[in-house]
């Protein structure tokens, strides 16, 4: 079944454990054992993580000799932000509307939070 890639992103990312992954990631590359450290789970538990976050483009695994390092890839997340970004405008707009509302009431003299 194809998802889309904004989809799969923030399904990576409902994970706790993937997104402390990813958080170690910005510090710079890994390897699998080195991101299984903090966490009480098995490499193979830590390496199904690593591919569902690969799986949405969010890692890159690179191949150096045995030594297996993940990259953070910053693109889906730029694109999950951009997608955030326009609600985040609407709740901005939104307040600053109500902000206003109640300002005028009370230069009306009534209380805020009174209802008419």
């Amino acid at each position: 079944m194809q998802t889309d890639p904004l989809s799969q992103t923030f399904a990576a990312l409902a994970d706790p454990t993937r997104r402390a992954i990813l958080a170690r990631l910005c510090s710079g590359e890994a390897t699998v054992s080195e991101l299984a450290e903090p966490f009480d789970m098995s490499l193979p538990a830590v390496s199904k993580h690593l591919k569902v976050l690969e799986r949405a483009g969010l890692i890159s695994r690179g191949r150096e000799a045995q030594w297996r390092p993940c990259h953070l890839e910053a693109g889906p997340l730029k694109d999950a932000s951009g997608w955030l970004e326009r609600y985040r405008q609407f709740w901005e707009q939104s307040l600053d509307r109500l902000e206003s509302y109640l300002d005028e009431l009370q230069m009306k003299g009534e209380p805020r939070g009174r209802k008419s």
